[in-house]
């Protein structure tokens, strides 16, 4: 599709781990890079480490609060995955790792750190970074290490999310947006679609306010970690393309730069807080191209 110009959209894909045939046949044949005048990249592979909070398969160091019999699941062998990372690294594949609690958070930072240093800039992603353990940040910065988080997961689980982790936790390491950003990590703010809604503005309000869609708890949860709105910002766009090695391409409207631009119905950066939710795209751009547009606002 993108070779014949039929993509509408760019896609940078991931090759996932388990899936044994259609590794070894990427891993033969190389990354694919802006095929399709820049429409479909696939140069990343996706390991999943451990499972979710909600269903309490989230790797701890500690014992779910609310079912100390468990400490939740490692899902991809280690070794395994310290094997792809060497086995990935001649042609430079970004491996990318799903991680949610702690345990999962440590041991796969444990794994990337051999190779962060490589000559070859590998951009190691964790997927989530939800719940990390007390000194950890540090050290995704210092590794270099992208942390790429969905904000939304904030306004999903945070409700619940304490019943599996306690205050101590909570407060310590979930969702600690601000305290990575003060190590200098590079956040990525994506949308976690299907598991939560596809809209970028639900993380860019989740981010800003530590809230729930619907817009509780007054003051937002552990407000200390909220991100200001030039921050967020920056997540979603520049923050989001290096993460997929394209911040010379995307992630900003400059001369040289792909004409992938899209137009909202109010300016975000300055709405009061209750109306971020209603902001909507009045058009998107991809390419120079409108692929869509809201007719209506418009012609208003």
């Amino acid at each position: 599709m993108a070779e014949r110009g039929d993509l509408r959209l760019r896609l940078y894909s991931m090759v996932l781990a388990t899936d044994e045939k259609a590794l070894a046949e990427w891993l033969k044949r190389g990354p694919l890079i802006g095929a399709g005048d820049d429409r479909l990249t696939v140069r990343s592979i996706k390991v999943q480490a451990d499972g979710a909070l909600g269903s309490r398969t989230a790797w701890l160091h500690e014992p779910y609060s609310d079912a100390p019999h468990t400490r939740g699941v490692l899902t991809y062998d280690l070794d395994t995955l310290s094997q792809l990372i060497a086995n990935s690294r001649a042609d430079n594949w970004q491996v990318n790792v799903h991680a949610i609690g702690d345990r999962a958070n440590s041991e796969v930072l444990s794994r990337f750190a051999p190779f962060s240093q490589d000559a070859i800039d590998p951009r190691f992603r964790i997927e989530h970074a939800q719940h990390l353990r007390s000194g950890d940040a540090a050290l995704i910065a210092e590794h270099g290490i992208i942390a790429s988080m969905q904000p939304i997961h904030l306004s999903s689980d945070r409700p619940w999310a304490i019943h599996r982790l306690g205050q101590r936790r909570i407060e310590s390491g979930a969702y600690v947006w601000r305290d990575l950003l003060n190590e200098g990590v590079v956040v990525a703010s994506g949308t976690d679609a299907p598991v939560e809604p596809v809209n970028p503005i639900a993380n860019f309000y989740a981010a800003v306010t530590r809230k729930t869609l619907d817009g509780a708890p007054e003051g937002g949860f552990e407000p200390k970690q909220r991100l200001s709105r030039m921050e967020a910002l920056h997540t979603i766009t520049m923050a989001a393309a290096y993460a997929g090695f394209e911040e010379h391409i995307k992630g900003s409207i400059e001369v040289g730069k792909l004409a992938d631009l899209t137009i909202l119905s109010a300016d975000i950066l300055a709405v009061p807080e209750e109306d971020i939710l209603d902001t909507t795209v009045v058009m998107t751009i991809v390419g120079g191209a409108v692929e869509f547009a809201q007719t209506d606002r418009l012609q208003q």
